[in-house]
């Protein structure tokens, strides 16, 4: 008779190699799940992560182009005003170029977002700055044209003035004119005139005493005596008459330490050299005076002599001589 081995010692060992590998199985199967499950959560976050970026973008560019809008439209005429804001506007695209490079880093989303915040505020904050510089140009202007009303009144008053200041002085000038005129008449009016001019040559003798001489060599002085007419007009006091003595080549005799001199003829307003000056005691009468004009020198020449009389610088008589 036939014997067959036994199949129990065989499913024995089976049985734990099969439990073994279904732990294997069991646990590479968990191992691929929970693998699977991580990624599929990674997935999930990445496209969470990527939707928060394009989100984040979208407002970015969305505030950035409203605050160029907004800006743009506070530009008016004023250069300042409009280089602050071309400034602000640098500033911002700095600020979105920053913002966007954040966005590319997923784990600088939040940062990102921080900054998108702050660009709000920061648009607000030149938008109120742009406000405050228009207030305060506007304020300029109020009282720039204030200034300019001011500036004109005060033109227009100075013009005004200046008309009256321009007649004050035309009116002036005429009175000056006419007081000069009467001041004229009043001088030419007081004059006192001469009755005569006599002067001759004299000889002094050794005793002392004079006679009268026509021979220029034996000439010592000239003796010239002249007779002033009555005047009402004049007030009574000192009166001055200067006294001119011309020799025959037109030369007027003078010695300065003699008491010759200088005036002003105002007849013909040209400064001319008096012999000597005579002061009289004038009552308003005719009265008669003398004078002795005898140089050290003692040399006269011969020819024709002329002798003026002025008063109050105006001529007021005249005589000549000769001498042989």
């Amino acid at each position: 008779m036939t014997s067959y081995p036994s199949n129990k010692p065989q499913n024995s060992n089976f049985t734990p190699i099969a439990v073994t590998v279904g732990i294997i199985l069991l646990a590479i199967i968990g191992f691929l799940a929970y693998n699977n499950i991580s990624k599929a959560r990674d997935l999930e976050q990445t496209v969470s992560d990527l939707d928060e970026s394009e989100k984040l973008r979208t407002e970015l560019e969305s505030q950035y182009n409203t605050a160029l809008a907004d800006l743009d439209a506070q530009k008016t005429s004023n250069q300042e005003l409009n280089a602050l804001i071309d400034q602000q506007k640098a500033e911002l695209e700095q600020q979105k170029n920053k913002i966007s490079q954040m966005l590319a880093n997923k784990g600088k989303l939040d940062k990102a977002r921080s900054e998108i915040n702050n660009l709000k505020s920061q648009v607000s904050q030149y938008l109120a700055q742009i406000e405050k510089l228009k207030g305060e140009n506007e304020m300029l202007a109020g009282e720039n044209t204030k200034l300019s009303g001011e500036k004109e009144r005060l033109s227009m008053d100075l013009q005004s003035k200046a008309a009256e200041n321009a007649d004050l002085q035309s009116t002036k000038a005429q009175l000056v004119s006419e007081k000069d005129v009467l001041v004229s008449k009043v001088d030419v009016a007081s004059i006192i005139k001469m009755k005569e001019v006599k002067a001759v040559g004299q000889k002094v003798k050794n005793n002392g005493k004079a006679k009268d001489e026509d021979k220029a060599k034996n000439v010592d002085q000239i003796k010239v005596c002249f007779t002033a007419l009555s005047n009402e007009v004049v007030r009574p006091g000192a009166e001055k008459f200067y006294i001119r003595i011309i020799n025959p080549i037109g030369e007027t005799l003078a010695v300065e330490d003699m008491g010759s001199g200088m005036i002003m003829d105002k007849k013909t307003g040209e400064e001319i050299r008096f012999t000597q000056m005579q002061e009289l005691d004038y009552s308003n009468e005719e009265m008669q005076s003398c004078l002795v004009w005898a140089p050290t020198n003692g040399s006269f020449m011969k020819g024709e002599y002329t002798v003026e009389v002025y008063n109050k610088n105006y001529p007021a008589g005249k005589g000549t001589f000769k001498l042989k």
